[in-house]
């Protein structure tokens, strides 16, 4: 198995993160192309404690390299199954992922959790994320490596990706949610 580890801070508010999180793979974010779908399955909150549970199937385009291709069977298009959890009061929001693809010979687990930073909690976002990776094709360790290696190395240029494509997404809305803000306060004084 092999790790892939990664924290950083958006200059935004847990308001704004958790908001603009369901348009991270919208057409504001250029730096995903990969994703093609993303389809919620079910949501619902728990009434007890306002958490809010939401299941989504994410559908992924993306090449392998030859040599992993032959283990794959040469399909490009892969599913992800992802759960995440909102909990207004505590302000975090978790989101737990894995492969439906090919996961009888790759397992992928992912784990991102945003929340208020401590430096700052009411204008900055703490992003942590983890993913667990592991080949699981048989007692060929050699060829175990290589797919947890390139699987570390594809995670890691896509979590870029999406970090970058993410703020993005946080600018766009940052100015949408502004101009609805100016555009409502011009209807309330035109009603004065």
């Amino acid at each position: 198995m092999k790790v892939f580890a990664s924290t950083t801070e958006f200059d935004y508010s847990w308001e704004e993160v958790s908001t603009a999180n369901w348009s991270k793979y919208s057409p504001w974010n250029k730096k995903t192309p990969h994703v093609i779908a993303v389809d919620t399955l079910s949501r619902t909150v728990d009434p007890e404690t306002g958490i809010l549970r939401t299941e989504r199937l994410i559908t992924c385009q993306q090449s392998a390299p030859k040599w992993l291709n032959s283990f794959l069977g040469g399909q490009e298009t892969s599913h992800v199954y992802e759960t995440s959890y909102v909990d207004v009061k505590n302000k975090t929001v978790t989101m737990c992922a894995m492969n439906i693809t090919w996961s009888d010979l790759l397992s992928v687990r992912e784990t991102v959790v945003y929340k208020p930073s401590p430096s700052n909690p009411n204008a900055k976002t703490r992003f942590e994320q983890q993913a667990n990776i592991t080949a699981l094709c048989g007692g060929w360790q050699k060829v175990k490596n290589s797919i947890e290696q390139f699987s570390v190395e594809r995670f890691q240029q896509n979590a870029a990706k999406g970090r970058e494509g993410f703020e993005m997404v946080l600018e766009m809305s940052r100015r949408v949610f502004q101009q609805e803000r100016e555009k409502m306060m011009l209807q309330q004084q035109a009603r004065l």
